[in-house]
């Protein structure tokens, strides 16, 4: 079974600096049938002015990934974790019993665009962490590569959940494909470009939800970035 939600469905805030999407209830948008999907509960598309950005601020019992689209991101938080975060790399903070960071567009003239994501922990009050790791475009290209997984393998960042994340990056007309298991569900979100699910089109910020099915395979309609959300 496949739910297709398309880009515009989302719930959208502008506060000036910040231009945001958001695929589930976050904020001010409030939608009961949109309260999350398996232990993923955040996915927002970030749009952020040169120079601007959030500043310190506290979460708790989330996992918290970030994936850059294009920019840079500057983090800082109560670790003493800092850095910049760019394009093919993705960042996983465990906010556990608590822990607070700030986010800011390194660039005084580029926009920083990103996806957001907050998974729901296995278990609550866990020891606060970060992660960062670099992906190579190259193992992206043509092919489903995980990011983010409850073990870290193949250099992956570590969720505190049975959850794996995985990107593809696909040229017009190339496809990807990955085989889930029995009973496991699947979210898609299209991060750029077009792509091609089952005969559903698909363009930068539709999503599909998937239920029941032993294998995902899309084909790009025009040159695409695609996160995958492997779920229990």
């Amino acid at each position: 079974m496949i739910e297709v939600r398309k880009s515009e469905s989302r719930g959208h805030a502008r506060h000036g600096w910040l231009d945001s999407w958001h695929s589930f209830s976050f904020a001010d948008y409030y939608d009961p049938a949109r309260m999350g999907f398996g232990a993923l509960r955040v996915i927002n598309e970030d749009r952020i002015a040169p120079g601007a950005g959030f500043p310190t601020h506290g979460h708790q019992d989330m996992e918290i990934v970030t994936w850059m689209l294009a920019g840079t991101l500057e983090h800082k938080d109560s670790l003493g974790s800092g850095g910049l975060i760019r394009p093919g790399e993705v960042q996983r903070m465990s906010a556990g019993t608590g822990i607070r960071h700030s986010e800011f567009n390194a660039s005084a003239q580029e926009e920083a665009h990103l996806l957001q994501i907050w998974l729901l922990p296995l278990e609550k009050s866990l020891t606060p962490g970060y992660e960062q790791k670099r992906i190579a475009a190259e193992e992206m290209q043509g092919r489903f590569r995980v990011i983010a997984s409850p073990d870290g393998r193949d250099a992956s960042v570590t969720l505190h959940q049975d959850a794996s994340i995985y990107a593809t990056r696909l040229s017009a007309g190339e496809s990807a494909e990955l085989s889930l298991a029995p009973q496991r569900r699947a979210y898609l979100q299209v991060a750029r470009g077009a792509v091609e699910l089952k005969g559903y089109p698909l363009q930068q910020g539709d999503a599909a939800l998937l239920q029941h099915e032993e294998q995902v395979a899309i084909r790009a309609l025009q040159d695409a970035e695609v996160l995958l959300f492997d779920l229990a």
